[in-house]
Parts: structure tokens; C-alpha cells; sequence
């Protein structure tokens, strides 16, 4: 277990391949102080022709404390923002101060940085309407500026090594852009690069590392950086995103503060004791002070918030409780700090969706910082972990459809009950064609709406409808919810289920939707829960079925009076089942899922009897990113 985190911790120590090593955070107070009785280095001011531009530039450069012409040293080419020149730094940031005593403390390989000015125009001041599109163009044209001219002439003119190991570049806002633009789109040409805030100049994630193999093999070091109220901080989570997404090894560093120098400053501080050593990429992920809110919080919400390492860390505000906790999975002890904020941080949780409930002294409730969901019987907070298999239920620009709910009255239950219904997106534009229906059921303790809420059906569609990967169809998810609990989940609720289906539910959908009412077009599927309804119901009913999806789900082993009738009745109907199911898809969450033993009896019970079946296993346990890719990979193969 790890040990606790604070937010405004500056330093853990943790274990690295060998040996412990201290892990600085954030800059200590008067890192950008000027001291004395330290060795200097120096800034100058340098001329080079710019044939790029067709006249002759002015730049900044830093030679380091010691600056020897006998030895030859890296370089960092540092960038300023949008309404700076090659002095915004110096006035601004003082860079100079800030290394000269990180070499005084031993932390910082030597190195010459040059300042440029990254308007590559003739007339290049930071003068008149700096937003004018042809000074914006002009940042964009100073890629070939520095690449032909800028580090042409200061490898001609100063002891430098001129390969790209040797070769860094950052810059803040505009600035760190230009780095990561230029860094990422030339990565023969430097190894090392940092963004400081990024600015919407900043390309796309998939323009800027289109082969994230290439970026893995040649990038020493890939640093993101940005304050949390920095309102251009999108820019560099949609980066930090897809890097994550693609297992690509980067830093990206949080600290709490706007667009201002005092967050810029920081982030060199941290950034070049990186530089031109051998760096330990398993250690990436202590390197920030604060976590990304997660997807999952309500608006504005700034916790929970979840580090690089998927550890997460909860802030409660507001209660006189004399004892908070966290649990998700496990318990966790809050703890009051001296503003009043109870405040822990867990372990790594693995990724994808998990319900989670706030603990005041003992009495369980939703955090009210998170969206909550119907889970658990009652109604929870969630969270999201990133998931770097989640592509294929992300938003995007692909034809969406929608989610309809229905209310209809059963007279089975006395009582209105409610339909959520996924509509394809080419539904009321093609109003002639029909459509196939699946049938999708909810686990115990959730309802209607867990496979849209928790489960992303609208999503995973869209993406799947749009790559041709699945047919359209509509998607059914009805309550399922017939018994008090697990129990009194008897035949008798399975009976009932059975009844508002086939009765209420199916003749409701084909009467109001332009569906294909046949066999071949309606499939039915579930999870836990769903899965005893989708074996009860759809075995004893294949003539109506002819796809079954049981997700994490299985006879119960221990409960023959509720088991032993339903293998009684496949046995004696093994060719009607074989004959009518097109098929028989039965997936587990591995090993971990509370599941797995029920369903790995069931199944042998299967083999005995020669019903025909597939079965898929998809590490997670009885978890929603587990039927999520449930749904994924059986929505592909139904109807067709």
C-alpha cells in the first residue's frame, strides 16, 4: 500500500529500480532568488542572418557558470508566448537566476540555452495588434527560421554537440506550442521537449505524433505542464490524453495557478534538471503536484481528482463528522487538514468505471462532488479511471443516435414501467427500413439505465455503427428488477421477467418502432443479473431469440432447485437450442470475476449435453469495463 499523499506535498520518497532517490515536486521558495557567492552564468546578446526572413535577427543566449570554449555542451532552445520577444524570459521568468543556482546545488548537467525571437517577420517586436493573423503566421513560419538558421549559426559559432540527444527545446503559451510543434514534427532533430502551457497553436494530438512508435524509440523526454486554472489547459490534456491513450512515456505536470510566470517558471525549474541525463521513465508518473479532475465529477467540480498512476485523491468539504472515509473497492481514512478539508489519497485503482460511496461516520452517501448512478440498490457516486482501451466509446465526430425513453403500463406488475431505447442515428433519415432489436439487461441492484449511464451503449454504437464494425439496430434496455434481491431471485422472478417480455416489452417495441419482427432480427443479452435472465428466458424461447450474450453470469452452482430444472429442460432440447441459436456467446471477466466458478461449472454442464456455445474471457472481474467490451464485441457479430 502507498503511503498518504497531500496535495500540497513538494516531496515522496519512493523506490526506483535500485535505489530510493528523492523525488522533488514542485520548486522550493527562493529557487528564483539571486544569490550570491555562486559562480554566474552568462547572457548575451547575439546577430544571425536569417535567410528564412531575409534579414538579419536578434537572440539571447545563456552560456552556463564555468563556460569553457575547450568543451562542447547540449543546448535548450527556450520560447517565449504570444505577446513577448526573446527578452520575455529574461524580464519575466529569470531563467538565468534560476539555473545559476540549480548549478550551484549540483542539479543541473551544463548547457547553453538560447532565447529566440519566435515571431519570424521582418519586423518581429511585440508591437501593435499582436493577435494580426500574419504575426500569428509568423510563429507557425519560425519552424524554419530555427531549423536553417537559428541552430545553423550557433553550432557554427559556439562549442555545442549537434545531435539530437543534445538538443532540447520548450516554451511557455505561444511558446510552447511552437515546441510542440516543432519538437514532436522533428524528432531527428531534438530528443527533449516541454510545453508550458500550451497554446491553441498546439496541433492535434494525432498531427503531432502520428507514429507513436517512432516518439517511443527516439524521445528522451516528452514534458506537458500547465496550471489547473489556466484556462488554455485543454490544449494540454487532449495531448497528455491520446500520449496516455497510446502508451506513449511523457510527463504531464498540474500545479495549481493560472497563465503567469509563476507557474512558467516553475515548470523550467522542473524541466531542466531532466535534461541531457539518463531519465528513469518508470518515475514519470510522481511528477506532479495536482490530478486531473475526473470525467466523471459534475460541473466545476476540482475533486476527486486522479494522478498520472491512477491513484486518486478525494478533498471533502463541509462536515463536522468525526470520522470520514472513502469506499471504493477498499476503505480509506480521510483526514482534516488546517483549512478543514478532509483529504486522502488511495491506491492505484484499476482503470475503467467503479461505484464508490462516502463514508460520514459509518452512514454511507454520494459524494456530492461526483455524477451518481442507480448501483448498488441505491444511488452511488462513480468514477472514471482513464482507460487506455477506451477508443471505442469516445466521443466523436461520427452520426450519433439517441437515447428515447418509454413509459408503458404492466399489468403484470400493476404498475408504470419505463423503456430506455437506443436509436442509430440513420433511424428517422432511412424511414422506410427496419431494424433488428437487442435486448439488453441490467445486473442486480442497477436498472434501465445502467447500460447507458454506466454502460455507454449510445457511444459504443455510434463508433461501431460508423466504422461498419456493426449493423444498426436498435437497442432495448428495460427494468429487470422483479424480486427483492438476490434473495428472492427464484424461478417465480424469472417467470415474471419472462412474462412482461415476451408479453408486454417486445409486443410494445414492435408496435411503436420500425423493427423486424422475426427471430433472425431480435437478440437478448445481459449481465449478472441479465445473464440468469437471458439463459432463462432466451433458452426456453429460441424460437423468438437467435443471438444469447451472457456477460458474467452462470447457473449458481450451490442453488440446484433453482439450476437443476433449467439443465433438465436444455437437455431434453439440446437440437431445438442448437438448431434455433445462430449464437450461443458467453463471456467472463477471468479468474477475478465473483462469476467465473458458476459459469465454469455451467459450462462443463454444456459440454456434457453438446449444447453449442463461444465462450470469451476478458480480464477485469465483475466489472462495467468488462461488459462494456461485452457489449463491444458482441453487438459485431449479431445479425449478420
Amino acid at each position: 500500500m502507498k503511503n498518504l499523499f497531500t496535495m500540497f506535498a513538494v516531496s515522496i520518497l519512493i523506490g526506483s529500480t535500485a535505489l530510493a532517490q528523492n523525488i522533488i515536486k514542485h520548486a522550493p521558495e527562493g529557487f528564483d532568488s539571486l544569490k550570491t557567492g555562486i559562480p554566474h552564468g552568462k547572457i548575451d546578446t547575439i546577430s544571425y542572418l536569417s535567410k528564412t526572413i531575409g534579414t538579419v535577427r536578434k537572440s539571447l543566449i545563456y552560456t552556463p557558470p564555468g563556460f569553457s570554449s575547450k568543451k562542447r555542451y547540449p543546448v535548450l532552445y527556450l520560447l517565449h508566448g504570444i505577446g513577448g520577444d526573446e527578452k520575455e524570459w529574461l524580464n519575466g521568468g529569470k531563467p538565468q537566476v534560476i539555473l545559476d543556482n540549480l548549478y550551484a546545488e549540483g542539479k543541473l548537467e551544463p548547457m547553453i540555452v538560447v532565447l529566440p525571437n519566435g515571431r519570424a517577420m521582418k519586423d518581429d517586436r511585440a508591437a501593435g495588434n499582436i493577435m494580426a493573423p500574419e504575426k500569428v503566421e509568423a510563429f507557425a513560419n519560425f519552424e524554419k527560421d530555427l531549423l536553417n538558421d537559428l541552430i545553423p549559426f550557433i553550432e557554427k559559432n559556439y562549442p555545442v554537440l549537434a545531435d539530437k540527444e543534445h538538443r532540447a527545446i520548450a516554451g511557455l503559451s505561444m511558446g510552447g506550442g511552437q515546441s510542440l510543434n516543432f519538437g514532436l514534427g522533428n524528432l531527428d532533430k531534438f530528443a527533449w521537449i516541454g510545453g508550458f502551457s500550451s497554446a491553441p497553436n498546439t496541433k492535434k494530438p494525432q498531427e503531432l505524433v502520428p507514429d507513436t512508435e517512432a516518439a517511443k524509440q527516439k524521445l528522451k523526454l516528452l514534458w506537458i505542464s500547465c496550471g489547473d486554472a489556466d484556462g488554455l489547459i485543454t490544449f494540454s490534456k487532449r495531448l497528455h490524453d491520446y500520449l496516455y491513450e497510446k502508451n506513449v512515456p511523457h510527463i504531464y505536470y498540474i500545479e495549481p495557478g493560472i497563465h503567469d510566470f509563476k507557474v512558467w517558471k516553475n515548470s523550467l525549474y522542473m524541466f531542466s534538471q531532466f535534461l541531457f541525463k539518463p531519465v528513469d521513465i518508470a518515475s514519470f508518473a510522481q511528477y506532479t503536484v495536482l490530478g486531473t479532475p475526473a470525467t466523471s465529477n459534475v460541473r466545476a467540480a476540482k475533486y476527486p481528482q486522479i494522478l498520472p498512476d491512477n491513484r486518486v485523491v478525494f478533498h471533502i468539504n463541509g462536515t463536522e463528522a468525526q470520522k470520514v472515509q472513502i469506499d471504493l473497492g477498499k476503505k480509506y481514512d480521510l483526514t482534516k487538514n488546517s483549512q478543514g478539508v478532509w483529504e486522502t489519497t488511495t491506491d492505484s485503482i484499476s482503470e475503467g468505471f467503479h461505484y464508490y460511496s462516502l463514508l460520514i461516520d459509518g452512514f454511507a452517501v454520494a459524494d456530492p462532488s461526483s455524477e451518481t448512478y442507480y448501483g448498488m440498490s441505491r444511488m452511488a457516486s462513480g468514477i472514471e479511471i482513464p482507460f487506455r482501451g477506451a477508443d471505442y466509446y469516445a466521443e466523436k465526430d461520427v452520426p450519433h443516435g439517441e437515447i428515447r425513453i418509454k413509459k408503458y403500463f404492466s399489468a403484470i406488475t400493476n404498475s408504470w414501467r419505463r423503456l430506455y431505447i437506443y436509436i442509430p442515428a440513420s433511424y428517422d433519415i432511412n424511414t422506410t427500413e427496419k431494424y433488428p432489436v437487442l435486448y439488453l439487461l441490467h445486473g442486480g441492484g442497477e436498472d434501465e439505465r445502467a447500460w447507458v449511464a454506466q454502460g455507454k451503449t449510445d457511444l459504443i454504437l455510434d463508433n461501431l455503427i460508423a466504422g461498419k464494425k456493426a449493423n444498426p439496430m436498435l437497442i432495448v434496455m428495460m427494468d429487470g428488477n422483479f424480486s427483492s434481491g438476490i434473495s428472492g431471485f427464484n424461478e417465480q422472478a424469472l417467470k415474471t421477467f419472462e412474462n412482461e417480455l415476451k408479453r408486454l416489452v417486445i409486443p410494445f417495441v414492435e408496435s411503436n418502432y420500425r423493427v423486424t419482427a422475426e427471430p433472425g432480427s431480435r437478440a437478448l443479452a445481459g449481465l449478472s443479473m441479465g445473464g440468469l435472465q437471458t439463459l432463462y428466458a432466451g433458452i426456453k424461447n429460441t424460437n423468438m431469440f437467435a443471438y444469447l450474450g451472457i456477460f458474467s453470469s452462470g447457473w449458481w452452482a450451490n442453488q440446484p432447485a433453482l439450476s437443476d430444472p433449467q439443465y433438465a429442460f436444455m437437455k431434453n432440447n439440446v437440437d431445438t437450442i442448437n438448431n434455433n441459436l445462430k449464437k450461443f456467446w458467453i463471456a467472463i471477466g477471468g479468474k477475478e470475476d465473483i462469476a467465473y466458478n458458476n459459469c465454469i461449472t455451467m459450462l462443463s454442464k454444456f459440454r456434457e449435453m453438446n449444447i453449442k456455445y463461444t465462450y470469451y474471457e476478458y480480464p477485469g472481474g465483475h466489472t462495467w469495463p468488462v461488459w462494456r467490451n461485452n457489449l463491444y464485441n458482441f453487438t459485431q457479430i449479431i445479425f449478420k
